[in-house]
């Protein structure tokens, strides 16, 4: 199987900085010593020119090539994996992603994933620039996180709409639960997100010299007493676990997330033993991206699309009322 290759296109946020810091921030599953070994083996290339200065420092505009040795054979194989398709032609596919199907494979999940079921589904009408292991995927969503994701089935279109991703013209809207009562009960977040500096697999907050830009704004819905929140947000970015780190960050956790928040006896107080059960079973964050808007690559027109909130979450919002309604 031949190596992953991924295009990195620099934004004026990552102007001036190394070129190592940037493929880390834009590819958090891989290392920065992984990568700084990359480069020194001659395996990021803008345009023809090879780059093994790992403090290159990056212009904005640029387009930079890495190929990523695979450190272990996947041979992706087409599954029969059921998710609702809420759109489809021969440029692209809208799909409601469930909460716990990964999208595409990775170190420790070799099948199973999003992707296996699209190669079922589209055999290869997909768009090779995501690499082997990511036919056609153009954004993610987290492994627990429900909703609205479009996939490119050929390279066209997955450059049309990789770019309305770069620029922050495509609309995202995602519902989540929240612990709390937020004030004001709308406004932003602004707080630039980088890997957490003691715990590897987490992302945070981080200073000024630090991290990528990062804004979400957010508004109220609902207010289930104090105790729980229903919020709407809107990314102007797209960083990973943005939402959840954001809303962490300001003290408001959403409901259920396994490495953001917890479940403490205070905010379980005055329910009954069987609801905490339901709640403590609900194990992914309460976190649903309920609609998409981009511009069709072929027909130039705007297309949106809407999700409802899933069944799990909606028997949790079900549970904070009858708790507020009884209290």
């Amino acid at each position: 199987m031949s190596d992953e290759k991924k295009i990195l296109t620099i934004t004026a946020d990552d102007e001036g900085i190394r070129l190592d810091v940037c493929l880390v921030r834009a590819y958090p599953e891989l290392s920065r010593s992984q990568l700084k070994k990359m480069i020194l083996a001659g395996n990021v290339k803008h345009f023809e020119r090879t780059i093994t200065d790992p403090a290159y420092r990056v212009k904005q505009e640029q387009t930079f090539t890495l190929m990523v040795p695979h450190s272990e054979q996947i041979d992706l194989v087409p599954e029969n994996i059921n998710f609702d398709i809420h759109y489809e032609d021969d440029d692209l596919i809208v799909i409601d992603k469930p909460a716990g199907l990964v999208v595409h494979p990775g170190a420790g999940t070799p099948n199973g994933t999003l992707v296996n079921g699209l190669l079922h589904h589209c055999g290869s009408s997909l768009s090779g620039i995501g690499g082997v292991k990511r036919p056609g995927i153009v954004h993610r969503l987290d492994k627990d996180t429900s909703g609205l994701i479009v996939v490119a089935k050929n390279d066209r279109s997955h450059r049309c709409l990789s770019l309305q991703f770069e620029k922050r013209s495509v609309e995202r809207a995602y519902h989540a639960l929240a612990w709390g009562s937020p004030k004001p009960l709308s406004g932003q977040i602004e707080g630039r997100i980088g890997r957490h500096p003691h715990k590897r697999k987490q992302m945070a907050v981080v200073s000024e010299n630090r991290g990528k830009f990062a804004l979400t704004r957010f508004r109220t819905l609902k207010r289930y007493g104090l105790r729980v929140f229903k919020a709407e947000c809107r990314l102007a970015t797209g960083r990973t676990h943005q939402i959840r780190v954001h809303l962490a960050h300001i003290g408001h956790p959403l409901v259920g997330d396994p490495i953001y928040s917890r479940t403490t006896a205070a905010r379980l107080s005055g329910i009954s033993e069987s609801d905490i059960e339901s709640i403590k079973t609900c194990r992914r964050q309460a976190l649903h991206a309920v609609t998409l808007g981009f511009v069709h690559p072929r027909s130039r027109l705007q297309m949106n699309f809407s999700s409802k909130f899933p069944k799990d979450l909606r028997n949790l919002e079900s549970i904070f009322e009858r708790v507020k309604s009884s209290s």
